[in-house]
């Protein structure tokens, strides 16, 4: 039976295949199955629930013989496939997620087949990711000394950004010596509205959550620039160095972007750094109606963004980008016997990305960003992020409308809050986003806005029209009644 098996899979010790014709019909056949689920996506739910079975079925022990390629795919056909998490879907708008392209898709198939790591050396794939660095450097307007590199996600690009303007702040010296003989006592400063991972990369740091002032906001959830500026000065009064403010670009419940300018003179005023969470908002400026938002991006000294939110890349294209280069290289570079640099050979090369953040085992994450914005166009990008800007304010303008539904925050960028107006409208607003879900036309998620319960729709997918909020706001309206009688019934 175990010789068998492996005769079917083309092992026989070896990972090749036996009968590469074979496999290359089978590989084809999965193309097909991907681009055929991609091309017909509004024929099926944006999400459905796994059934008790089919996760049992993820319970197996490990395969000790290989199996047949076919077997294995319709394997995922049947039990993966169906139930993923949906951010593909135009009905998808739940949380902050783009939507992927087919040629993205392609892109990552293209990188898995060369295997590159780009943690450095002399090679074509860091030239590619070389260059989309210097893309990132013109469209954000930093200059020549500048440069970054691809990250996971934003959580890991914020963490980086923290790390650097930490080192910055102590010397270089302090990786080595660390926190432990340091007389300056530093904190950093940034909104209430930040995300969970500014807080995180402070813990991380060794810096701890307690050296970060969490710092109110105004009404259209920005940064309070007065409470800032009491809060460092009252830090220096206390003998704290204030090393580091946190701008958003975009946060993650409403869009918001604070006055990066007013923040990016602060921050020169007090000697701090200025490090931008632009996880999905800094790539508005490919947008001519977006791009105004972000006068001051420019002066940050670093940025975080992902490209696989606004951008539409292929999951995960997390970027850092730092307005001199050198800054990351003396909070990261390392030297070590195995990576002895050459004039000339593999080990050649001027930009090893292993110097400038942690990884030294790294992934052409670049590939399918080039090839996206290649293909694509940023003109056409730039439209989409436009486009999901303008069916946000349409959405708004719907739950106006509506009187059943209020408006819980405006749309600033393209993200909507509101609710079902009732009685008890928390646990009712909290099961409207769960049973939509699972009906399967569109996907909001649930957040709080001044303490009530949200619907949260964050428009991101290239695909969304307004068929899909139509559908939202039927959907709402159809399972707040329902669930505000049942109340009323019990």
């Amino acid at each position: 039976m175990a010789s068998d098996a492996a005769s079917r899979s083309g092992t026989h010790g070896r990972l090749d295949p036996a009968d590469w014709q074979a496999f290359r019909a089978q590989g084809h056949r999965m193309l097909d199955d991907m681009l055929d689920h991609i091309e017909r996506l509004r024929e099926q739910p944006v999400w459905r629930p796994m059934p008790a079975e089919v996760r049992a079925g993820f319970r197996a022990p490990p395969p000790a013989v290989g199996e047949d390629l076919a077997s294995v795919h319709e394997d995922f056909l049947r039990n993966v496939l169906p139930y993923a998490g949906g951010n593909l879907h135009p009905g998808f708008m739940g949380w902050v997620q783009g939507g992927g392209t087919p040629v993205g898709m392609l892109a990552e198939m293209l990188a898995g087949g060369l295997n590159a790591n780009l943690g450095g050396r002399d090679h074509a794939p860091i030239q590619v990711e070389r260059e989309v660095a210097g893309w990132v450097r013109d469209l954000f307007g930093f200059p020549e000394a500048a440069g970054g590199l691809f990250v996971t996600g934003a959580s890991m690009a914020n963490f980086i950004g923290v790390l650097a303007a930490r080192t910055r702040a102590l010397g270089r010296e302090s990786r080595r010596t660390g926190l432990r003989d340091s007389e300056r006592r530093l904190t950093a400063y940034v909104s209430r509205a930040a995300h969970a991972c500014v807080v995180r990369a402070m813990e991380m740091s060794g810096l701890g959550s307690d050296a970060l002032r969490v710092i109110g906001f105004d009404a259209d959830q920005r940064i309070d620039l007065a409470a800032l500026r009491a809060a460092i000065a009252a830090d220096r009064r206390a003998g704290m160095t204030p090393f580091l403010i946190v701008g958003n670009a975009g946060t993650v419940d409403v869009g918001a972007i604070d006055d990066l300018s007013a923040l990016a003179d602060i921050a020169r005023e007090e000697g701090a750094w200025l490090h931008l969470d632009g996880a999905y908002g800094a790539l508005g400026v490919l947008s001519p109606k977006v791009a105004p938002k972000l006068a001051g991006l420019e002066r940050a000294d670093s940025v975080a963004f992902d490209f696989h939110k606004w951008g539409q890349v292929p999951y995960d294209a997390g970027f850092l980008i730092a307005r001199d280069a050198e800054s990351l290289r003396a909070a990261f570079a390392t030297p070590a016997a195995y990576l002895q640099r050459e004039q000339r050979g593999l080990a050649g090369g001027d930009w090893w990305p292993c110097d400038y953040g942690p990884d030294l085992s790294r992934g052409f994450r670049a590939l399918k960003t080039w090839f996206t914005l290649r293909v694509c166009g940023l003109d056409a990008i730039g439209a989409a992020i436009t486009a999901s800007c303008d069916l946000a304010r349409a959405l708004q303008a719907r739950i106006e409308a509506e009187p059943a539904l209020e408006l819980l925050a405006p749309a600033q960028l393209n993200i909507v809050c509101f609710r079902y107006r009732c009685p008890d409208p928390d646990p009712v607003n909290r099961s409207i986003v769960i049973e939509l879900q699972e009906e399967g036309r569109v996907a909001p998620s649930l957040t709080e806005i001044g303490g009530k319960a949200a619907i949260r729709a964050a428009l991101f997918n290239h695909r969304t029209t307004m068929q899909d909020v139509d559908a939202l706001i039927e959907g709402a309206v159809r399972f707040g009644r329902a669930a505000t009688q049942l109340a009323g019934a019990a």
